[in-house]
């Protein structure tokens, strides 16, 4: 392939092409958005080493899933995890907040770095008032947490997982059944926190025993809280930001790796004005 251009730009070609060649040679499938992503990364910091971006999460611990970050943010987001007890992720729809927060939690699990892993979300109603569900406790808070379930299975076997949370060794369940509780030596996710209260979001914040590590996600875009509620999540980041023992992530429409209309979706709506809400156009 021959490149011809400006010096500078024929050296990021260069760069960006040996280093596509090189994750094709180590296994990774590539996709044209992961060429478009990899050649936005390079332009935002030239000297980044796509093979460490790509890094496989789940490797270590033998998974037949592939999950790696697809931006410099879910990198920066995975470090945080590493590095940090407690980790806030703020952002729109698609960026991997939750995801990759649970291919941290199997892989800690797997290395035996933690006994557990908690799942957990406030239970509350996006915009539907869907009134008495049937069944029993469980059976009625289940639709909440069904995200949780679904992610859970994409990074694990379908059946060693629900072996997994038979035994209570993997736990899903709403917001408020963590009340009174102690989590030690456990991974903890609490995700939608955007729809946690004040009080819901300080007592789970306080719930973290020794061992333990949490990462909480959200979307302040997307609040379902009643009006006159504050959203939990957006008093927290603004309250802890300046403890040095916590990392806030806040990812951006660009993070987005879902269809690439997601992206034109929020762009949208960032940009629509609340005067213009009256429908007419």
């Amino acid at each position: 392939m021959r490149l011809i251009g400006a010096s500078e730009a024929v050296a990021s070609a260069r760069k960006l092409l040996e280093e596509l060649y090189a994750l094709v040679r180590s296994g990774k499938p590539l996709q044209p958005r992961d060429v478009r992503e990899s050649l936005r990364m390079l332009q935002q910091k030239p000297d980044v080493d796509l093979r460490d971006v790509y890094e496989d999460v789940l490797a270590a611990v033998g998974s037949r899933q592939r999950i790696a970050a697809k931006t410099l943010n879910q990198r920066r987001y995975i470090e945080m995890i590493r590095e940090h007890d407690l980790v806030f992720a703020i952002g729109p729809a698609g960026t991997g907040k939750t995801y990759l927060a649970m291919a941290m939690a199997v892989a800690a699990l797997n290395r035996h770095e933690v006994s557990r892993i908690v799942l957990c979300r406030p239970a509350v109603e996006a915009g539907e008032k869907l009134g008495f569900l049937p069944g029993d406790l469980v059976e009625k808070v289940n639709p909440y947490l069904r995200p949780l379930y679904d992610a859970l299975y994409d990074m694990m076997d379908l059946s060693k997982a629900e072996r997994l949370v038979e035994r209570g060794v993997i736990e899903v369940a709403p917001l408020a059944f963590m009340r009174g509780r102690t989590l030690n030596d456990a991974f903890v996710i609490l995700d939608e926190a955007q729809n946690a209260t004040h009080e819901q979001m300080k007592m789970f914040l306080t719930r973290l025993g020794f061992n333990s590590r949490a990462v909480v996600t959200g979307d302040i875009t997307q609040i379902d809280l009643p009006a006159e509620t504050r959203s939990g999540l957006v008093e927290a980041v603004q309250i802890l930001e300046r403890v040095a023992e916590i990392a806030i992530m806040r990812f951006e429409e660009g993070d987005v790796v879902r269809h690439p209309l997601v992206q034109s979706i929020i762009r949208a709506y960032e940009s629509h004005r609340p005067s213009d809400r009256s429908g007419s156009g």
